[in-house]
């Protein structure tokens, strides 16, 4: 196994101090790769403690070669790993305008919004004339590229003389080298895949990857967005976001787990009982000021503009396979009086407000007069119990019913069956 193996596998394994040995080596035989560059400028990023002035030298070094090369993905590599060796510095305008042209590169980045989102914090705490704050860097470095006696770097010292260390070698067979254990991350990153699900009050997002690392893994969840980044055996981040998400969520109640074969993020509604057609939005997110202050904190409230059909009455949960049903509509079609005939009309008389049920059933005169009196909350609370328990309740409580399904309740005695 060649020295830039041996450090593919140590990335892999997380032994930084190896890979940062043996990708010195690999570039002490080949100093125009640029690859190795990038792979070592991330286990200076990852070792304990981090060298980050190495990993931003690596990293201009990379970006230099893969310019000259006219490599554009390594090129987006190498900037990337300078925009984040220039955040751990501290140097956050030089770090954002890297992120820039990386932007202007590859605007679908994996991992681009999550570092646009740390930025973002650290340059709001900074004033406007802070230095931190200022870019002073150029798109291509001018770097002197290392020659084969400078790039290499001693690996740990034998004590022993070359001439005795390769007789040894010749003497003893080679040792075969056990492949490393499997650790972090295991499943590969174009067979991680997602799910969702939701109830009246929650959704529910499974991110399926088995080994994310809960130490190093970033999660961030915001009104109308998730987003999360992982580290991959392979010394890459893998990178998840769903951004608009398709309704607002309540963030402090919001959770997210990290388990041995996924991620979970269960995500409250700050609307409860809506259920959403989609997980996504395609309509944009458009955030105004509004001119109320908060009672507690005096601090402005943002709003979410979107472009939603208002025109329509409420849908409910509902478990029927022919979907949610329009408890509104349904309450008035059957609150409209039928048409008396010709001959009643020309009888006159001013109707009262039971004419319509008398001759009828008694109990039935009373629950239709009841129901003919009530408001709109009542009567769809009305409707929907008495619909879905198959007769057997009638509630006029809508807060409690429009909470979920009515369940059958039968008399004593008797048994509920499917028909």
């Amino acid at each position: 196994m060649d020295q830039a193996a041996k450090g593919a596998a140590a990335l892999s394994s997380k032994d930084f101090p190896t890979a940062v040995t043996h990708y010195t080596d690999a570039i002490a035989a080949n100093p125009q790769a640029v690859d190795y560059y990038i792979k070592r400028s991330t286990a200076y990023t990852r070792i304990s403690p981090p060298d980050h002035a190495a990993a931003f030298s690596d990293a201009e070094i990379a970006l230099s070669l893969a310019s000259k090369r006219g490599k554009r993905e390594l090129i987006i590599q190498a900037q990337l790993r300078r925009a984040i060796a220039l955040f751990s510095l501290e140097r956050y305008g030089d770090s954002r305008q890297c992120l820039e042209w990386v932007k202007q590169m590859d605007e679908k980045e994996k991992t681009l919004k999550i570092w646009e989102m740390k930025l973002g914090t650290k340059l709001k705490a900074l004033s406007e004339d802070d230095e931190k704050a200022k870019p002073t860097i150029k798109q291509y470095p001018d770097v002197e590229i290392p020659a084969n006696q400078e790039s290499k770097k001693s690996s740990i010292s034998t004590g022993v003389e070359s001439d005795k260390a390769t007789a040894n070698l010749t003497e003893q067979p080679p040792k075969v080298e056990q492949p490393p254990k499997p650790e972090g991350v295991q499943t590969p990153a174009d067979k991680i895949r997602h799910e969702w699900y939701q109830t009246p009050d929650n959704v529910v997002v499974s991110l399926f990857a088995k080994g994310v690392p809960k130490d190093k893994a970033t999660i961030e969840i915001q009104g109308r967005s998730l987003a999360i980044s992982f580290p991959l055996p392979n010394g890459s981040d893998y990178d998840f976001s769903l951004d608009p998400l398709y309704g607002e969520v309540n963030i402090a109640a919001s959770i997210a787990k990290v388990m041995s074969t996924k991620v979970e993020f269960t995500l409250k509604k700050s609307s409860p009982g809506e259920m959403w057609p989609e997980l996504e939005s395609e309509t944009p997110v458009i955030e105004a000021d509004t001119e109320e202050k908060s009672d507690a904190g005096g601090e402005v409230k943002r709003v979410v503009v979107a472009d939603r059909n208002t025109n329509s009455g409420p849908f409910y949960p509902t478990s029927s396979k022919s979907g949610p049903k329009n408890w509104d509509k349904v309450a008035d079609d059957l609150t409209k009086k039928p048409k008396k005939g010709k001959k009643e009309d020309e009888e006159g008389g001013e109707d009262g407000p039971d004419d319509d049920y008398e001759g009828a059933d008694p109990v039935n005169g009373f629950f239709q007069s009841l129901y003919s009196r009530a408001d709109p909350d009542t009567k769809r609370a009305m409707m929907k119990s008495y619909q879905e328990s198959n007769g057997t309740a009638l509630s006029t409580n809508w807060a409690e019913v429009g909470k979920g399904k009515v369940e059958t309740q039968p008399p004593d005695g008797m048994e509920a069956k499917p028909w």
